[in-house]
């Protein structure tokens, strides 16, 4: 028990400090600002790795990037960077740039002090939103062939196969028309251009190809991309058009092979691969928006 005279001074000791003006105040705790959270509503981004995989992006805001990989999601802030944007967070960086129509992207592990990538995961790329051709209004949906009533739910890419279709050639130039099939029991749209990304003979993504949009291609005038409604085991169809003759002037004398057409549907980062050798030159293919018919004339190149 403490003694009277002592339980007294404590008393007063606790009430002068609590009424002189000049004992600070104890401040309030921080709180670090809401981080924007990815809604239905924010449009993932998939970046095609040499690995094989593919690394989903939500930018919910200008300062933040949702990332998907490995089967995690990671929050990631804008950080410090000399070019590019950089985001770091979660105990990973992530680091994109864009040149010429591509956009490549580096996911590193950061070091002890959570400031600085010091081992690259993964090393991936995407053809820049600014080679995209804008697709204004869309049009009224077609039905695939067989008469599809518009499908609400958009094709993810496991409920797709694809196929190889035809194609066709001249001066120097290469199409090749190749199928996307609905292998799912329900109806489903596509509506756009795939993400495609070549492969070499031992699987790794050929990040030095880029995939340019393009509403048409050497064989045929562009038109814009439209609705595709694909009933169960119906078809759609996409070119992948390419040159075949060096580019000497940029110091290329043999070009690379390619060995596997990777494909990722409209607005999704699942993939699905198709057996496809050829040897694009120049260092870019261009892909067309798929569409509900192969033909047009006689010609499926010319679709």
């Amino acid at each position: 028990m403490i003694p009277t005279r002592t339980a007294v001074a404590l008393s007063c000791a606790a009430m002068m400090a609590a009424c002189s003006p000049d004992a600070p105040e104890t401040p309030a705790p921080s709180q670090a600002p809401p981080v924007a959270a990815p809604t239905s509503a924010t449009p993932a981004v998939g970046y095609a790795c040499e690995s094989g995989k593919t690394v989903s992006v939500q930018y919910p805001d200008t300062s933040t990037a949702v990332l998907t990989y490995g089967g995690q999601t990671l929050t990631l802030q804008t950080a410090r960077s000399a070019s590019g944007a950089r985001y770091a967070g979660s105990g990973v960086e992530w680091w994109t740039a864009a040149r010429d129509g591509q956009e490549t992207a580096t996911l590193s592990r950061l070091g002890p002090d959570q400031d600085v990538g010091v081992a690259v995961l993964e090393r991936c790329s995407r053809p820049t939103p600014a080679s995209e051709v804008p697709m204004g209004p869309l049009p009224t949906p077609t039905p695939a062939p067989g008469g599809v009533l518009p499908a609400e739910t958009a094709c993810t890419s496991n409920q797709l196969k694809l196929s190889a279709e035809g194609g066709d050639a001249g001066m120097g130039n290469r199409v090749s028309v190749l199928g996307v099939q609905n292998v799912g029991a329900q109806a489903c749209s596509v509506t756009g251009y795939p993400t495609i990304t070549l492969l070499d003979g031992r699987g790794r993504a050929m990040t030095a190809i880029r995939s340019e949009r393009n509403p048409g291609n050497y064989f045929r005038a562009g038109t814009a991309p439209t609705p595709v409604n694909l009933a169960p085991q119906a078809k759609g169809y996409f070119d992948i058009a390419w040159n075949v003759v060096p580019h000497e002037g940029q110091g290329e004398t043999a070009c690379p092979s390619a060995a596997t057409v990777r494909f990722a549907a409209p607005g999704d980062s699942a993939v699905i691969t198709l057996s496809q050798a050829f040897t694009p030159c120049g260092g870019r293919v261009r892909v067309s928006p798929i569409r509900p018919v192969p033909e047009d004339s006689g010609n499926p190149a010319a679709a």
